[in-house]
């Protein structure tokens, strides 16, 4: 009689304990998607973000080694930023949702506002919210980008001509998922920055 009671109450106890360990596991809510700064570039506002890519990674470091050294090689400076620009846009699996758009660090602040929004309405506008971390959507990283030809220009931001730069650039993904291989980016110089103002 003894064991069956004790038998019983071990019975009870571990119906108990499971239930609860599941009601816990159910009703768990996963963390919010946490990205912090990594790393920053000494006297500019270019800063390393958590959820960077390999690649992205790389090029930043390369943009770093060359604006804190004694002198800066003007020419890669824009090849850089025009590449940053690009990884960070067509990098679509790192995005918390379609307002978290890339490459904005990099566009001339007079255009920042247009840029989000064009891109929100076209490249972004069905990128799923993955601020639970629940996203399933298949979606692009840029693996490798070489610039394809580079030539000196002058463009006008706000009826004043600077010198810039005219930058094509070829991209490939880890998966072709049918998004853009190619494009033209247009490098300003304002001040000690260069800026991307205009992409085709």
């Amino acid at each position: 009689m003894k064991k069956k009671v004790f038998l019983f109450i071990l019975i009870m106890v571990l119906l108990y304990a499971g239930g609860g360990i599941t009601y816990i596991l159910l009703n768990k809510k996963p963390k919010p998607v946490e990205v912090s700064d990594l790393d920053k570039i000494s006297g500019y506002n270019y800063t390393l973000k958590s959820n960077a890519t390999d690649l992205y990674k790389n090029e930043f470091n390369k943009l770093k080694q060359n604006l804190e050294s004694a002198t800066i090689d003007d020419k890669e400076y824009a090849l850089s930023v025009a590449r940053l620009f690009i990884i960070d846009l067509y990098t679509l699996n790192n995005k918390t949702n379609k307002y978290d758009v890339g490459g904005s660090l990099y566009v001339h602040p007079d255009y920042v506002s247009n840029y989000k929004l064009n891109v929100q309405d076209t490249l972004y506008k069905y990128l799923e919210d993955n601020s639970s971390k629940q996203r399933n959507q298949k979606l692009p990283e840029v693996s490798s980008i070489e610039v394809t030809l580079s030539e000196e220009i002058m463009f006008k931001v706000n009826e004043e001509e600077y010198p810039a730069y005219n930058i094509l650039l070829e991209w490939d993904y880890k998966e072709d998922l049918g998004y853009d291989k190619e494009g033209e980016v247009d490098v300003v110089k304002v001040d000690k920055y260069y800026y991307v103002v205009e992409k085709n």
